[in-house]
């Protein structure tokens, strides 16, 4: 008795198109190539800048800052003719006709003055802070031109429990994502060195806002993508997904400040910058903020469509075609999860402004036009109608690319084999 067998056939290793790979390929080469010769023509010329009047000190330099931490703090009499000096001797009393005060002693625990203590008093206002003793501060040390030493409070001293987290939040990526994490944070600190090195200060050089923003994005994008998720088609599909999506938010963006006629002016740190680097176009400023905010969620949409598109061609065995469709479903579902989640973190921003409009009897047109909020709706559409358009884009791209052929079933557990590009 003879018992017949039948061989099922299963995905194969993801084929890979010659021609769709070479445009794929070519197209990231030429935007590599632009923006490297954008880089070149558009980095700052490092010139000196002029400090801002609000981080002057009264001889026109830089305000240097001292740790310190509360020795004591109690309420007083305001207008002590001690308050800001080093002291001494115990703190003059203050003048109960001025009303009352919070008072602090504060140690100081670096710079010149190190080992002696200081005396601080503010207004009681609900801005204000308050101490405990142990409070670990920092606080400004000013010299007049004659070499008189005060000081004022600047901050609370945060850098110790923010190293915490930071340290907390690389060791849990590292943990959980492993090789991936690793390389994931270190292109973070790449994204923060493109930031630091070329776009800020071309930015403050008076550079045109749009090309900068557009140059210093792309570089990220290269970085972070092929740092995080290695070299591959897979990543390659993404990332040009990401670069396209990224000007069409661009344009988006410039579409929208220019029909709403958003100036930016309305927020403080734009004022300070208008007022005291004249060179910088405020609206420009707003414009690279809208593209570079929209960073973030296009890499994430972006890069899960290619995944997606990969592993359903791996092993659905079906037609491109199909793929798409299998892919896109998917995607439909990610972006109503990310552009409801994009809204709500716009919204999150502005809350403190929101409730201030909630208790002016301004009517919600009325407010919902304002420039505040404006800039919040259009950042967050801005954002919605690039990620919406991502994912068809990037699931073609990906489509092109991945396509299966009938192949030998594996056993469970054995490894397929992977081509040179493919992840």
């Amino acid at each position: 008795m003879s018992v017949a067998h039948s061989h099922s056939r299963a995905a194969a290793p993801v084929e890979l198109r010659p021609l769709a790979a070479r445009v794929v390929v070519g197209s990231l080469v030429v935007i590599a190539i632009a923006v490297a010769v954008g880089a070149v023509l558009l980095w700052p010329s490092g010139k000196h800048a002029e400090l801002p009047l609000a981080y002057q000190n009264p001889n026109g330099g830089e305000v240097s800052t001292v740790d310190g931490h509360v020795v004591s703090s109690d309420i007083g009499s305001c207008g002590s003719p001690s308050a800001g000096l080093v002291l001494t001797a115990p703190p003059e009393p203050g003048v109960p006709e001025r009303g009352q005060c919070l008072l602090a002693v504060v140690a100081i625990d670096s710079g010149p003055n190190a080992g002696a203590t200081t005396f601080l008093e503010f207004t009681i206002t609900p801005m204000q802070p308050s101490f405990e003793s142990g409070d670990r501060v920092r606080v400004l040390r000013l010299v007049d031109p004659q070499g008189f030493t005060s000081y004022q409070f600047y901050d609370y001293e945060r850098s110790f429990p923010l190293l915490g987290l930071a340290v907390l939040f690389a060791v849990v990526t590292v943990v959980v994502a492993r090789w991936r994490g690793l390389l994931a944070l270190i292109g973070i600190a790449v994204a923060f060195a493109v930031m630091v090195t070329f776009l800020l200060p071309a930015l403050r050089d008076g550079a045109p806002a749009l090309p900068v923003a557009l140059v210093g994005s792309a570089a990220i994008l290269f970085a972070v993508i092929y740092l995080a998720h290695g070299v591959s088609l897979r990543t390659s599909a993404a990332l040009l997904g990401t670069l396209v999506s990224m000007l069409v938010a661009a344009l988006l963006s410039w579409a929208a400040i220019e029909l709403t006629y958003l100036t930016g002016v309305t927020d403080e740190h734009n004022r300070t910058v208008g007022a005291f680097m004249g060179q910088v176009s405020i609206g420009g400023l707003l414009l690279a903020g809208f593209i570079i905010g929209s960073l973030g969620v296009l890499n994430d949409v972006t890069v899960t469509q290619a995944s997606t598109v990969f592993e359903l061609a791996r092993t659905a065995g079906q037609s491109r075609r199909n793929v798409f469709v299998g892919a896109m479903r998917v995607g439909r579902d990610h972006i109503a999860s990310t552009v409801y989640t994009l809204v709500l973190a716009y919204a999150g921003t502005a809350l403190p402004l929101l409730l201030l409009f909630s208790v002016s009897d301004q009517a919600l047109g009325d407010v919902l036009v304002s420039e505040d909020v404006a800039i919040e709706i259009a950042r967050a559409a801005v954002g919605g109608i690039a990620l919406a358009l991502s994912v068809p884009l990037t699931t073609a791209i990906a489509a092109a690319l991945a396509t299966t052929q009938p192949g030998p079933r594996r056993g469970f557990g054995e490894e397929r084999p992977h081509t040179l590009l493919e992840a």
